[in-house]
């Protein structure tokens, strides 16, 4: 309940495949989800939504462990999404 409570008051959530993916989606907030690259099947294959959530947006690894491809591009979608006026401050680890 309280999950579901805070998800509410977010703009978008960014996850891996959890059970926190479903509940943002079941709520119809918008969420974005990093998949490995042989996904669970309920992923499908080659697609950048879920059909059973049309707030989620998919973000998927280019080859087996490639996690940097998938946060790369939620990296640019980020940027994208934000007001022209922002200039985020990315940190590399």
């Amino acid at each position: 309940m309280d999950t579901a409570a805070i998800m509410m008051n977010l703009d978008l959530v960014i996850t891996s495949d959890t059970s926190i993916p479903h509940l943002a989606g079941a709520l119809g907030v918008p969420v974005w989800l990093a998949l490995p690259f042989i996904p669970d099947w309920r992923w499908l294959l080659d697609r950048p939504a879920s059909p059973w959530y049309p707030t989620m947006r998919l973000f998927r690894q280019k080859s087996p462990g490639d996690w940097a491809s998938a946060f790369t591009e939620i990296q640019a979608a980020v940027t994208d999404a934000l007001p022209p006026n922002c200039t985020p401050s990315i940190q590399k680890h």
